[in-house]
């Protein structure tokens, strides 16, 4: 559920029909609006999720609409998973002289079994039965996850070069990440002594064990960054496009300064984002396709899931799998040196109306996901400090495309809140069966 309150100034009663009709044309929106929405969601990434979101859109004398003048997105919540989310979110292109676009977020992040299920995709081996405490061979529910503690800020400014529609894009950031292994005693606090989970090795202490996560990166560490790029723009409305295109090429360098002392590397993100009309302000498909990979140096390993985008307000940011790129997909399960994916969406707008003098709209979406490691990590797969069931853990060679196929709901008010619902079902079981996501606005 949400709840919204139109600003000062109000609308006028020429500017507003009747709240129960449904209106043909959009309603210009003027001043401040407030979307709300009590998380009582859940995400098969993160569980039972319960807190509050709070998005506040000003958008001033309605000359910007449906654009607005600028926007703040706060979000407090926890989950039954053990996740923290503490969100500060600031967007606005019409603060700064010449339109100059400033995004920042202030994140602070946890999650006490956040999932880890190895690299390079297929060639690491995931077995459910380990997590199935009622087969004989379960070794714990929480085998293929750790804990990360996530504090981000970053800050970026996109300016015009040649026109409008293309930009230039600087930003910087810092982040700092602790990792350790679940904490097996406190999520044992208070349980049942059916659910205990027992106290032994999970697959991130075997990869510590192995040498395959080094000591250097195994609880984590600092990142500072600098972020570079082009962004090509032209889409007619930016929380769901009928028409247009979104493409950038960014790069992402890691300096040794502000506490990082150990990893220095680039990485190059290209992403292509297509918006195409079939029935006017009803029915588009749409795409993205994405590549990711190190340009030069050595990424640690609790950055290499990062993914790295020129506007990203979404709380995870962790992929290939989960929520925001593979969706029925298991979270992380698709962790290389470089990545590929795609994402293909059909949306319909099948209903418009005024309530409560907002503009509404409701839709329905069917996608298809794909992603593919093309870069592996590289690591010893003959060391002697590996086991001799290796191969229970261990598939080289076998790395394929991951896909996943599904459909959606949202709920949309006045173009830019959009409470959104997907269900995905991953189509080879080494993924996982499948996913529910319920949360704010579409994949991208």
């Amino acid at each position: 559920m949400f709840f919204s309150i139109s600003g000062i100034p109000q609308a006028s009663e020429d500017e507003i029909s009747d709240s129960t009709k449904t209106s043909k044309e959009e309603k210009i929106k003027k001043g401040f609006n407030f979307g709300g929405l009590p998380v009582l969601g859940y995400n098969t990434d993160i569980g039972f999720q319960y807190g509050l979101i709070l998005n506040v859109f000003n958008y001033g004398d309605g000359t910007y609409y449906p654009e607005y003048k600028y926007s703040i997105y706060a979000e407090v919540s926890r989950t039954t998973l053990g996740s923290g989310i503490n969100q500060l979110f600031f967007d606005s292109k019409h603060l700064l002289p010449n339109q100059i676009r400033i995004t920042s977020d202030l994140s602070y992040l946890t999650e006490r079994i956040l999932n880890f299920y190895g690299f390079n995709g297929y060639d690491a081996v995931y077995t459910p039965v380990f997590e199935n405490d009622t087969d004989p061979e379960y070794i714990s529910r929480v085998f293929y996850r750790h804990e990360r503690k996530f504090l981000r800020f970053t800050l970026d400014f996109q300016g015009k070069m040649f026109s409008e529609k293309i930009l230039w894009l600087a930003g910087l950031g810092y982040f700092d990440t602790k990792v350790t292994t679940v904490d097996i005693d406190r999520i044992n606090k208070g349980k049942k002594e059916s659910k205990i989970l027992p106290d032994t090795t999970l697959l991130f202490d075997n990869y510590v064990d192995w040498g395959i996560i080094k000591e250097d990166e195994k609880n984590g560490g600092k990142t500072p960054y600098l972020k570079v790029g082009v962004v090509f723009d032209t889409r007619d409305n930016e929380p769901n496009p009928m028409k247009g295109i979104w493409s950038e090429v960014l790069l992402f360098y890691t300096p040794k300064i502000l506490g990082n002392t150990t990893h220095t590397y680039i990485k190059l993100a290209v992403t292509h984002r297509q918006y195409i009309t079939l029935v006017k302000d009803k029915l588009s498909f749409v795409y993205r396709l994405g590549y990711q990979s190190t340009l030069a140096g050595s990424v640690p390993f609790y950055m290499q899931p990062y993914m790295i985008t020129s506007f990203s307000k979404v709380t995870t940011t962790d992929g290939l799998g989960g929520a925001k790129t593979l969706r029925g997909i298991l979270r992380n399960r698709v962790v290389g040196d470089g990545i590929a994916y795609g994402n293909f969406e059909v949306r319909w707008k099948f209903f418009k109306t005024i309530i409560w003098k907002q503009n509404v709209y409701f839709a329905l979406n069917a996608f298809a996901d794909g992603g593919v490691v093309v870069n592996k990590i590289d690591f010893d797969l003959y060391s002697d400090e590996l086991p001799e069931n290796s191969y229970e853990y261990f598939d080289p060679g076998t790395e394929a495309s991951h896909w996943s196929v599904g459909g959606g709901f949202r709920i949309a008010m006045n173009q830019n809140f959009i409470i959104a619902a997907d269900y995905g079902i991953a189509l080879d079981r080494r993924d996982g069966k499948d996913g529910i996501y319920i949360g704010i606005g579409y994949l991208f």
